[in-house]
């Protein structure tokens, strides 16, 4: 079973995640287990108590840039799969993303079947 992170300040969106991958048809993402942190000091925290195999990643947090948290994983020996989650799209923005460390980009908002198909590609 994978372990999925997601890092997310607002509520609704953490709870519509849960019920994506709740109701998702690829096993290996309904059966995934899902951390939540609301904030980078959270990410963190849940980073260092559980292995984790891919990280839902928020941009934009109450307590700095989520790009920086993804950039700190490149030098881990255990490195997940990042995706950003945010609703800056501009290209500049995905560039940075992709530079800062991230192996995919999602933009917000998605459909339920373009973040079930990215975590079923990563998670299989």
């Amino acid at each position: 079973m994978s372990t999925v992170l997601l890092v997310e300040d607002e509520e609704l969106n953490r709870v519509l995640v849960r019920a994506i991958i709740a109701r998702a048809d690829a096993p290996a993402v309904h059966h995934a287990n899902l951390l939540e942190a609301g904030s980078l000091a959270d990410a963190r925290s849940a980073l260092a108590a559980h292995a984790v195999d891919l990280i839902l990643l928020d941009v934009n947090l109450p307590d700095g840039n989520g790009l920086t948290l993804a950039a700190e994983l490149n030098a881990a020996p255990a490195r997940p799969t990042v995706v950003a989650l945010t609703a800056s799209v501009l290209p500049h923005e995905k560039a940075a993303a992709m530079e800062a460390g991230c192996d995919a980009f999602l933009d917000k908002p998605y459909a339920a079947a373009d973040l079930v198909s990215m975590l079923a590609n990563h998670l299989s």
